[in-house]
């Protein structure tokens, strides 16, 4: 497998694992691959109804899969290590075959990249393991649903299809942390990456106050404006790194179109959260000038 790190913003990266083996002959698949399989080729199916409630369904369903945060599909991209997985990736090791970790070195610096990995590889384990648990209890709540004639169990399925993401996501971050912990990494710097970062088109989108939380925080990992040096306008806040057009381009130079609905997803989720807080920090802005021009008002009537 081959890791990329890609960064969204002057403070959030993605981490995507690109998956190089393929399946030997006469290999059995796993249980977790068939289901998965399965569940894939039924939803496709419901997608190409044209009415329905699996149509309906399947609407509502792509619209909540793409709030769930990138960085929990970034980390369910890498599969999950098992013993076999394990003994395969200290062998290949000792044969100089490392995993190897494609980065902007304009953007992060080689001797970082290992911080940004664990961050991104731990960040979020109490909280996955925390909704796991949450998800576990709620299904034999939801499950009486499946009473109703007709109308399948959603809110049960729903639940098991959570769970199951933040299982994968805690083992997709375990698996990480086994590879720095065991040294098993080689750090490729990727100039193809790095031509698409200069190529952007300033100005990017930007607020003056982070959308991320100290434990997700990477500011001290990335480097603030890439080349050419077009100092962002907020220094302290956040500013995007990567438009939508651009991330069509990453994927295209990479040749990896499997990467194009991760990075969409990525930077439509940055892209929202920086909106956000701007419309934030117009609205308070507002709300100070009312309450000044109100203060000068009451003055000019004292005065008076």
């Amino acid at each position: 497998m081959r890791l990329f790190l890609l960064p969204i913003s002057t403070r959030r990266t993605l981490l995507y694992c690109q998956k190089l083996d393929v399946t030997a002959p006469g290999a059995k698949e796993s249980l977790s691959e068939r289901v998965q399989a399965k569940a894939a080729k039924t939803w496709a199916g419901w997608e190409a109804k044209e009415s329905g409630w699996q149509k309906t369904v399947v609407n509502y369903g792509n619209k909540a899969l793409r709030r769930i945060p990138y960085e929990e599909w970034g980390l369910k991209s890498v599969p999950p290590l098992s013993e076999r997985l394990k003994r395969e990736e200290t062998k290949e090791a000792s044969g100089m075959g490392k995993v190897e970790v494609v980065f902007p070195q304009s953007l992060i610096p080689k001797d970082r990249v290992s911080d940004v990995l664990r961050r991104l590889a731990t960040e979020r384990e109490a909280l996955h393991r925390k909704r796991l648990i949450y998800c576990i209890v709620g299904m034999p709540i939801s499950a009486p649903v499946a009473l109703i004639p007709v109308v399948p169990n959603i809110p049960f399925f729903y639940l098991v299809y959570r769970a199951w993401s933040h299982w994968r996501a805690i083992a997709g971050g375990k698996h990480v942390q086994f590879l720095l912990k065991n040294n098993l990494l080689d750090l490729q710097p990727s100039p193809i990456v790095d031509a698409v970062y200069a190529g952007q088109e300033p100005p990017l989108e930007s607020t003056p106050k982070p959308t991320t939380t100290p434990e997700s925080d990477l500011a001290k990992e990335i480097t603030p404006f890439p080349p050419p040096a077009i100092e962002p306008p907020y220094p302290d806040g956040e500013t995007m790194l990567l438009t939508q057009e651009n991330g069509k381009k990453m994927t295209q130079a990479l040749d990896l179109p499997q990467l194009e609905v991760e990075l969409e997803r990525a930077i439509w989720q940055v892209e929202t959260a920086i909106k956000k807080a701007n419309e934030g920090v117009e609205a308070k802005r507002s709300e100070d000038m009312k309450e000044a021009e109100a203060v000068r008002d009451e003055e000019k009537k004292k005065a008076q």
